[in-house]
């Protein structure tokens, strides 16, 4: 077992039952090599077994809350861990797999206390304190996870995804010290097929797209490979509507619903069944109410495990399985991994390559993969005609009139506006912005207010580039239809790079606020040029750093220019593709066809590349 040889453990440890069948050891090693083939149920029955040989078998009740994690039967994993517990209240790996489910369960405060008892036992557990870390950083406790993560780097440096997640977490309180170094040691050690960053976490990060298709793989070789046992499902033919399912943990009031409410909506139903899988948080909010009465079936499986959803999906006679997550935040590559469709789709929410075998096709635009990059994917990629991102033309701009005042920006100076995550923030792009301050009398710099260290040293950084911190504005958390409506007292949106503004540069110019970006090397870097020639202001795309700034300058500084790019802008809004949700529609249902056409016709995966 200790070789990953789980079959010939399963062979061994069946020989010994063979000989003594209340062997509680062998039952309870036999669960672990079960657990090894992902056989969770198997598993739970050999714990049981062992238990009932041996009720106070506090290893065999820790192993059982694995099992019954796995299933997602949640509560009854913590009864089991807490049983466990109770017998041997120092038992740190119950505490961590105690911890583990509770993190999943966004239970954060109890999780923290499960890693408290382990590291009052274990200081220097590096699991622990990068878990540690991951349950404060969801409790926005941003200095604290950084401490967390600094002391686990000096326990073990090459720990799985921590230097990413101590990296990470510097740069959204903006902490640029060595930041240099810090990249070209997650590159090296990327390189040298060293695990250090999760694939999210090395986007924002300046890596080549050779380099996050690698990083990608490492994850999911050892964590979601694709599930051997899976048989190929009998799916009826000449059924007349496609039958199409979207998966998801967001469907409410979030970035992705928000973007695509008006998609689901919009779907031809003629062609199209259309399903929900909802592993999300059960938040019954508005958006959460409209998508629910969109969907032909919307269906909660937050509490059902990743083979029984992939399952489910099978015995629906899903045709086309559309990932809205990736490897994004509650995000299950495990449904995909067990093949839940013919055809597996990656969309949306992780912009950038799976590297699984099992994702059949990337939705894309020409913008986003250029012909010399599509080797850097492992998908075969569906070309959208305008731009990949959909947009909903109902979104609500508030009534609200705010002022330059209420929000604390001068009433007459030019305001520079990016609402953007501040770990998009870089060095570079931070640089320029203070310079254009110097060079544009009396303006602004109007961020996004994420945390209070990002601030405290986006004003530091300010002052060391001889720019006074009251020049930096920022703007608190707000719903969505209010920040909207704030746009208006901005004049130019200035986006970052490597990682662009995605939902925010729809926003500011679904809002009429002009955005300029400037386009990078990887498909997070590319968004905002797509969104903009969609939107009919290819002008505002600029390909170099010296460009971006000599352009913003010229906006800054000439009132009638940007005057004029915002009334192109209003016009456009409303007859450009970019937010013409029903013209997406159209074009998305066509790659989808496409995919479908191919499959039934016996062909592979390919390339697709629709015309406007």
């Amino acid at each position: 077992m200790d070789l990953s040889r789980h079959d010939d453990a399963l062979a061994s440890f069946d020989q010994a039952l063979a000989i003594k069948p209340d062997f509680a050891d062998a039952l309870n090693n036999r669960g672990n090599a079960l657990q090894g083939l992902q056989r969770h149920a198997e598993a739970l029955d050999s714990y049981d077994r062992a238990l009932t040989v041996r009720p106070d078998y506090a290893e065999a009740l820790s192993n059982r809350g694995n099992a019954l994690a796995f299933l997602n039967r949640t509560e009854e994993a913590l009864g089991s861990y807490a049983r466990a517990l109770a017998i041997r209240p120092d038992y740190t790996e119950a505490l961590i797999n105690q911890g583990n489910l509770l993190q999943g369960l966004r239970r954060h405060d109890e999780a923290l206390e499960s890693y408290a008892r382990v590291l009052a036992i274990t200081p220097d557990d590096v699991e622990t304190l990068n878990n540690c870390g991951n349950a404060l950083l969801d409790l926005r406790r941003f200095d604290d996870a950084l401490g967390s993560f600094t002391q686990a780097l000096r326990s073990n440096p090459d720990y799985p995804h921590l230097f990413g997640n101590w990296l990470h977490t510097r740069m959204k309180v903006c902490d640029w010290t060595e930041l240099g170094p810090a990249f070209n040691h997650l590159a090296a050690g990327v390189a040298a097929g060293k695990p250090l960053a999760s694939p999210f976490a090395v986007l924002g990060t300046p890596l080549p797209l050779a380099l996050q298709r690698k990083c990608a793989g490492m994850l999911i070789e050892a964590k979601f490979p694709a599930s051997a046992d899976v048989r190929e499902s009998v799916f009826k033919q000449g059924r007349e509507r496609i039958r199409l399912a979207y998966f998801s943990a967001d469907f409410y009031s979030h970035a992705t619903a928000y973007l695509m409410a008006g998609l689901f909506e919009h779907h031809n139903r003629k062609n199209f069944e259309v399903i929900a899988f909802s592993f999300g948080p059960p938040i019954h909010d508005p958006m959460r109410a409209r998508l629910e009465a969109t969907f032909d079936q919307f269906i909660d499986v937050r509490e059902k495990s990743d083979a029984d959803i992939a399952l489910m999906a099978r015995e629906l006679e899903i045709d086309i399985a559309v990932d809205l997550k990736g490897f994004t935040q509650d995000g299950r590559p495990g449904i995909f991994a067990r093949r839940a469709a013919p055809l597996q789709v990656s969309y949306l929410g992780y912009p950038g390559t799976m590297a699984a075998s099992y994702i059949d096709y990337l939705i894309a635009d020409p913008t986003l993969i250029p012909e010399e990059q599509v080797q850097h994917y492992a998908e075969k990629i569906a070309y959208l005609p305008h731009t990949y991102q959909v947009n909903d033309s109902r979104r609500v701009i508030a009534d609200r009139q705010f002022t330059r005042q209420a929000a604390g920006l001068p009433e007459r100076a030019l305001v520079f506006c990016c609402f953007n995550n501040n770990w998009k923030i870089t060095p570079e792009v931070f640089s320029i912005w203070m310079r254009l301050l110097e060079r544009v009398e009396g303006s602004v710099l109007w961020l996004f207010e994420d945390n209070p260290g990002a601030g405290r040293n986006l004003r530091a950084e300010a002052g060391k580039r001889g720019i006074a911190a009251e020049r930096l504005v920022f703007a608190p958390r707000m719903n969505q239809a209010e920040h909207l409506a704030r746009h208006r007292l901005a004049d130019l949106f200035l986006d970052t790079l490597p990682y662009n503004a995605h939902t925010t540069a729809s926003d500011a110019l679904w809002a009429g606020l002009p955005v300029l970006t400037r386009l990078g090397q990887t498909f997070p870097g590319r968004v905002a040029a797509s969104l903009l020639r969609a939107v009919g202001l290819p002008e505002l795309v600029t390909h170099t750093p010296e460009a971006y700034e000599s352009m913003a300058l010229e906006l800054a500084t000439n009132p009638p220019k940007l005057a004029t790019l915002r009334q192109r802008l209003a016009t456009n809004r409303l007859t450009c593709p970019l937010f013409d949700t029903a013209l997406f529609t159209r074009h998305i249902e066509a790659a989808y066809t496409a995919m479908w056409q191919r499959h039934n016709a016996g062909l592979p995966p390919e390339h697709i590349l629709l015309a406007p």
